[in-house]
């Protein structure tokens, strides 16, 4: 028979509460177990000493025949001195996701094609404004044979008010 000392839930919906047990890895999470060795209540703060109870004597009995304690209850083992965790490195644990790098390629993509097309509009705002100082004059006659134009469609609107009538 294989023995876990694992947690137990217990407490309402979102008011966690959990027993340190000592049971078959067989049986169901919350079902029977052969001995209670502590407490864990997760909604007290970190620094509280209610938070974890646990009966180090039962505790090192358990590990002593053989029991395996789960990741949460190693480390709550550890914190009371009972049995040394390893330390674990996961040099991938800051590393964001699929999903994350491809938004973050498209977000980049984007922010590249906007900067082309700031740089492309502003050096079209630049080009019209160089040519207009090479040739100054050429603007003051293209303003005036507009002006004519103008004055010509409207000569001929008049007339052909007048024949209508």
């Amino acid at each position: 028979m294989a023995v876990a000392i694992r947690l137990s839930r217990g407490g309402a919906k979102k008011r966690p509460y959990y027993r340190i047990v000592v049971s078959d890895t067989r049986s169901p999470r919350d079902g029977k177990y052969l001995e209670q060795i502590g407490t864990y209540n997760p909604m007290l703060p970190k620094d509280s000493g209610e938070r974890v109870k646990l009966d180090e004597d039962r505790a090192r009995h358990w590990l002593s025949v053989g029991a395996k304690p789960s990741d949460r209850v190693l480390r709550f083992l550890d914190a009371a001195g009972i049995l040394e965790r390893a330390p674990r490195n996961n040099p991938q644990k800051g590393e964001p996701g699929e999903a994350a790098k491809e938004r973050a390629e498209e977000k980049a993509a984007k922010a590249a094609e906007a900067e082309e097309a700031a740089k492309a509009a502003e050096e079209e705002a630049n080009a019209p404004a160089e040519e207009e100082a090479a040739t100054e004059e050429a603007p003051a006659e293209e303003a005036a044979a507009e002006e004519g134009a103008a004055e010509e469609a409207a000569e001929t609107a008049d007339e052909a008010e007048e024949k209508a009538e």
